[in-house]
């Protein structure tokens, strides 16, 4: 996992295409804008979908 730090304003590249702004800190809650082309899907974590290469994994890891 590549961890960098970023000030209010400032961005995070991603590829060609894909930007990730800093678009507010409060508290210990930060706000992102991401920017990114329509066929590239965006989720929180909690409500994406499951792929299916993480399936048997989380499987194993409930036995």
């Amino acid at each position: 996992m590549l961890v960098l730090s970023r000030k209010l304003g400032e961005k995070i590249v991603i590829g060609d295409n894909i930007v990730v702004t800093v678009v507010k800190i409060d508290r210990n809650q930060i706000r992102l804008g991401i920017e990114a082309p329509h066929d590239v899907l965006v989720y929180r974590e909690e409500i994406a979908p499951k792929r299916a290469d993480q399936a048997p994994a989380m499987q194993e890891a409930a036995v």
